[in-house]
């Protein structure tokens, strides 16, 4: 099989980042990197444009990473509070997903997140405060503060010292199936 060295103008998944020099077989160049311009082919020419992309790339990451750091900073400070609906014994209808905290920060906060960076070990299903962890960056790991309340007010407990009414007898019910004769 024909390979072809080509330098990538774009990320692509499983390949390489922009600027990259890869080695791929011909025709996945041909047919889809060079049509796409996703990829240039390696030239002396394109070569000396490479030192250009490189320096484009770097200081794209550079201010994406500083921005992940701040956003992390500001996220560390906060915590979200969502309200969810739960029954009369205080227990979730459902629970709380990574898409749900992202519509809910940007709800409240106007921030602008992906579902994926926020990492659950399992969906949310009780009342209380949870530590989410969210990876903005492949540097920058976050924890937010998560505080889940009830849309619907708790009744209050009995109370120990009243007096309590006699339960009714159990009055005792035909098995299921059993018909008397």
């Amino acid at each position: 099989m024909a390979t072809t060295e080509v330098i990538l103008t774009s990320s692509v998944p499983g390949l390489g980042a922009e600027s990259d020099k890869v080695k791929v077989k011909a025709g996945y160049a041909r047919n889809y990197l060079l049509p796409n311009r996703k990829a240039i082919r390696l030239t002396e020419s394109n070569e000396r444009r490479l030192e250009a992309l490189r320096k484009r790339r770097a200081e794209r990451e550079s201010t994406e990473l500083r921005t992940m750091q701040e956003l992390a900073a500001s996220l560390a400070r906060i915590s979200l509070k969502l309200v969810v609906k739960t029954g009369d014994d205080g227990r979730m209808f459902g629970s709380v997903t990574g898409g749900d905290i992202v519509a809910e920060l940007e709800k409240q906060l106007a921030v602008h997140l992906d579902r994926r960076k926020v990492h659950l070990d399992a969906p949310l299903k009780a009342l209380g405060e949870h530590d989410v962890e969210l990876r903005l960056h492949a540097k920058v790991h976050a924890t937010l503060k998560v505080i889940i309340e009830s849309s619907t007010p708790l009744p209050p407990p009995p109370a120990a010292d009243a007096a309590a009414p006699e339960a009714p007898a159990e009055t005792e019910r035909p098995r299921r199936g059993y018909r008397p004769r």
